[in-house]
């Protein structure tokens, strides 16, 4: 049976770790991609103006059933990701998603089982799954 391309992915990102072995230094460099994935996205709205923020309170009541309140929730952004953006918050998410891998590997945890755990809890608990 041939590997999954997520199980590839962390024995690929396994085998690269070098100067990273350390659980530490795994976690603080997930949390600095995750952070960096973040700035990208300021960066759009903020430098190159492709995408555009209007937050305000998400219009929903007490009354409104679950599956009414999805339909009428919002992003808060308007516009697309140019071409120079998406690169960029593609690269700095590939980042996030190495050492989210490596710490898989660190920790002995299969990415893809917890991919398939969350599958499951989103078919599962549906609109429930309020995260």
């Amino acid at each position: 049976m041939s590997a999954s391309k997520l199980e590839h992915f962390q024995r690929q990102v396994s085998e690269l770790l070098l100067r990273d072995r350390s659980l530490l230094d795994a976690m603080t460099k997930l949390s600095q991609s995750s952070a960096s994935v973040n700035r990208a996205v300021a960066k759009a709205v903020t430098e190159c103006g492709c995408i555009e923020l209007n937050a305000r309170q998400q219009p929903f009541s007490q009354a409104q059933r679950l599956d009414e309140i999805r339909h009428l929730s919002r992003s808060h952004m308007s516009g697309q990701l140019c071409e120079h953006c998406r690169d960029f918050v593609r690269s700095e998410m590939g980042k996030t998603l190495f050492y989210f891998a490596a710490l898989c590997s660190l920790l002995d945890i299969g990415f893809e089982e917890i991919v398939d755990e969350e599958i499951k809890k989103c078919a599962t608990l549906g609109l429930f799954n309020l995260t």
